[in-house]
């Protein structure tokens, strides 16, 4: 380890303080949720429970051995947030110079970057900061925002069975929950480690159980089947994606992402053509699995449920706040859609592509988010027109971190951390440029073709927390482009910068 990323992390020891604390504590009790999510019910009104979660940093999610790669500090990857006043600022002149050489690599191509005090969010640096680029899955930091800004703190994401309208029929509502499985609980994962009481998703088998119950209660044994897909609006082809690969059809009734393996960790897995025809046929095989007889196929609802409908079952997702976190961890492009429709139906927008990226503008306007050459399609970041500036990505990560926005705060416990989680866990590794910011650096990747992104946070050597931005268009392989925007973030690590 280098002299002066070793001082930094004593330093970093010491000034984590009461926010890194207080900041895994935010980021582990924060909910939030939508106009069309569901407050959640009392304690114990959930079928997986209630728990601590544990918070990303704290548990390695691979890239390395665990010789070569010490479990990082919570201290060390949160320490610094207080910026306080005894709390060096580095200066312009000092991160251009510490950063010359590490932006001069030519496999980044045309590259621009800003570097922001975290907290106050002064802009420290930029070049090319104002530039519209691509953002790739970066753009999942404004859905990020924009949803935990609008959606209430305890809301999740509902699904419900309803009797029909007809006599003998229940309809399953769609509630716009991805995440909701048809495993078994001892089966589920999230980022390659079993779900705990605060992460696991609903549960298709519950619901089922929840169901047959209470039709069995009636004397009824036998119904038709309809599911409910009224809560979203227009195509649900991404615009950008036909054949499917690294997202479903945009529906609000799915189990499991659509995935055709439920249990794939790959980075594109194979889709279902129909997912919400398939998650309609699984509730109906777990409900004659609990003795209920369906007659005929699953079919679509003619009308939306009734709004007084008796509810026969519901099942909850985890809070808004959990599912931020695991689709910024992950780059869950399936998830961070269905955050986009949140937004737009709390923006009373149709929940649509179009919608939502409407809403998701409208709400990053009102927290006064530089938006000029800001261009949103998606709320994932595949749409390949989709344009921010690094200054707006910087902007968004500084509200996360600033004492006025506290139910931001999920957007920082969310970002993977350097060789460990989510989309950087194979990433800062030997022979990188970068192995002595593993543990410290915590960023949200971004890919498309020819496009590499990276937002994150980092402390400096004299205990100052920073967000940047590095946005490149190149040529060169994507491994390459990656580790030299990977030396970068570990250069704003290692130095002061006055």
């Amino acid at each position: 380890m280098g002299a002066g990323v070793g001082a930094a992390r004593r330093r970093r020891g010491t000034a984590a303080g009461l926010f890194g604390a207080a900041l895994l504590v935010v980021g582990t009790v924060l909910g939030a949720g939508g106009a069309y999510a569901q407050p959640s019910p009392t304690p114990g009104g959930r079928s997986t429970g209630q728990g601590r979660a544990e918070s990303p940093s704290a548990v390695p999610g691979g890239g390395g051995s665990p010789a070569a790669r010490p479990v990082p500090a919570t201290g060390a990857v949160l320490a610094g947030a207080e910026n306080g006043p005894d709390t060096a600022v580095p200066t312009a002149q000092g991160l251009q110079q510490a950063l010359a050489q590490a932006l001069a690599d030519r496999s980044l191509g045309t590259v621009t970057v800003a570097v922001a005090d975290a907290v106050g969010g002064q802009l420290l640096y930029g070049s090319g900061e104002n530039t519209p680029a691509t953002p790739a899955s970066t753009t999942k930091l404004a859905t990020s925002v924009a949803a935990l800004s609008v959606l209430p703190a305890d809301s999740r994401l509902t699904t419900r069975v309803v009797r029909g309208a007809d006599p003998g029929t229940v309809t399953l509502v769609g509630g716009g929950d991805p995440t909701l499985t048809a495993l078994p609980a001892d089966q589920v994962q999230i980022g390659g480690r079993p779900a705990d009481a605060d992460t696991a998703p609903a549960s298709l088998a519950e619901l089922a159980r929840q169901t047959a119950a209470a039709l069995k209660a009636a004397g009824t044994g036998t119904v038709r089947l309809d599911y409910d897909l009224s809560l979203y609006s227009g195509s649900p082809q991404h615009p950008t994606n036909p054949d499917n690969q690294n997202i479903a059809l945009v529906v609000p009734l799915m189990v499991d992402e659509g995935k055709v393996d439920p249990k794939s960790r790959d980075e594109a897995p194979n889709r279902v053509a129909d997912p919400a025809r398939a998650a309609a046929d699984a509730f109906a095989g777990l409900l004659a699995a609990q003795g209920v007889t369906v007659e005929g196929k699953a079919r679509p609802a003619d009308a939306p449920a009734a709004a007084d409908a008796p509810v026969l079952g519901r099942v909850d997702s985890p809070t808004v706040a959990r599912l931020v976190e695991r689709l910024l961890t992950t780059s869950d492009n399936q998830l961070a859609e269905a955050m986009a429709r949140q937004v737009a139906l709390a923006g009373h927008q149709p929940a649509g592509f179009e919608g939502a990226a409407t809403a998701v503008t409208q709400e990053l306007t009102r927290l006064g988010v530089p938006m000029a050459g800001v261009a949103l399609n998606d709320g994932s970041g595949l749409h390949n027109g989709n344009t921010i500036p690094p200054l707006t990505l910087v902007r968004l990560l500084s509200l996360a971190a600033s004492e006025q926005h506290p139910a931001l705060r999920p957007v920082l416990t969310g970002l993977p951390v350097a060789g460990f989680t989510g989309t950087l866990d194979k990433r800062y590794g030997a022979g990188s440029g970068a192995a002595d910011a593993a543990g410290l650096v915590r960023a949200k990747t971004g890919t498309l073709s020819g496009v590499n992104t990276l937002a994150g946070t980092v402390v400096d050597a004299d205990g100052r927390l920073l967000a940047f931005a590095v946005m490149t268009r190149t040529a060169a392989p994507a491994e390459t482009a990656r580790a030299a925007m990977d030396r970068i973030a570990a250069r704003l690590l290692s130095c002061g910068c006055r």
